[in-house]
């Protein structure tokens, strides 16, 4: 009797460890189900630690045009230099660290950033909703008027109207490019808009007769015009006013709140101002 009693105890005891195997093999999957999403946020975490990690790198990598003086270009030591490179320097020392510059053209910069090529991009970034849904931006650390530039003997051309039937050259993937496509096209018929990688050979174009009209900024366009002897005015009104922020990549808070800050110190103990009038030789907007 106690042996046929025994088999069922052992198959019962058999069984109830093969429904504990597979609970557990189950639990186990429900565990790594559950935890995926705790990878990702760990990834996000990771990367909005970037301020620690560029305060442990002791470098603030910096993505810039490098041929957009007086912002960011290459002085007669082949080192970077202007207005961009200054504030980068400044608010790289805040965070206790170096920056370090890295050449990018103005069309792949935000690729450039997203690619981790760089921490962040300060080389006169506008500020506009569509970059917003890729980047993050600080508070703008400077407002440019945009100006109508033609060649010194063009009085046909004074509005954004007379584009019509012209060719506008534009910097390529910049915001004036974007303003131009869909703001200004539809509004004033077709025209022409040719794109450059920098301001020099847009001037070139223009001054020799082979585009009619560009826009810019006359901060940017100034030292290239006299440098070079151009022949060529700003008419009219300024057409629009850009901010541009330093851009970094998004889920980055703590390193964006830090740069933010840099900033904020810099105007209020009279850093920005300085560097502000060493370049453009006037005091900064109060607005």
């Amino acid at each position: 009797m106690n042996i046929q009693y025994r088999k069922p105890r052992v198959f019962v005891l058999a069984l109830i460890l093969v429904m504990s195997v597979i609970v557990s093999a189950c639990g186990d999957k429900a565990n790594t189900a559950t935890n995926k999403p705790g990878t990702n946020n760990n990834a996000q975490e990771s990367s909005s630690n970037l301020l620690q990690q560029v305060k442990d790198a002791g470098v603030m990598k910096v993505g810039l045009m490098g041929t957009y003086p007086p912002y960011n270009f290459l002085n007669e030591n082949k080192e970077m230099d202007g207005f961009d490179v200054d504030i980068a320097k400044e608010v790289a020392n805040r965070l206790g660290v170096k920056a370090e510059f890295v050449a990018q053209e103005f069309s792949g910069m935000v690729a450039g950033l997203q690619a981790k090529k760089f921490d962040t991009v300060i080389s006169q970034m506008t500020i506009t909703e569509d970059r917003q849904k890729q980047m993050d931006f600080t508070e703008p650390y400077i407002t440019n008027e945009v100006k109508i530039i033609v060649k010194s003997n063009n009085n046909d051309i004074t509005k954004l109207e007379d584009f019509k039937g012209n060719n506008i050259g534009v910097g390529l993937g910049t915001n004036d490019e974007t303003y131009l496509r869909n703001e200004i096209l539809p509004k004033v018929g077709k025209f022409n808009i040719k794109t450059y990688d920098d301001a020099n050979t847009s001037l070139q174009d223009l001054n020799a007769g082979r585009i009619d009209a560009t826009i810019n900024n006359l901060y940017a366009l100034k030292p290239i015009i006299d440098k070079n002897g151009f022949q060529v005015k700003a008419v009219g009104e300024a057409i629009k006013a850009d901010s541009a922020g330093i851009a970094v990549r998004k889920n980055n808070p703590e390193f964006r709140d830090a740069l933010d800050q840099a900033l904020k110190d810099m105007k209020t103990d009279g850093t920005y101002k300085t560097i502000f009038v060493k370049w453009f030789g006037e005091e900064p907007s109060s607005k």
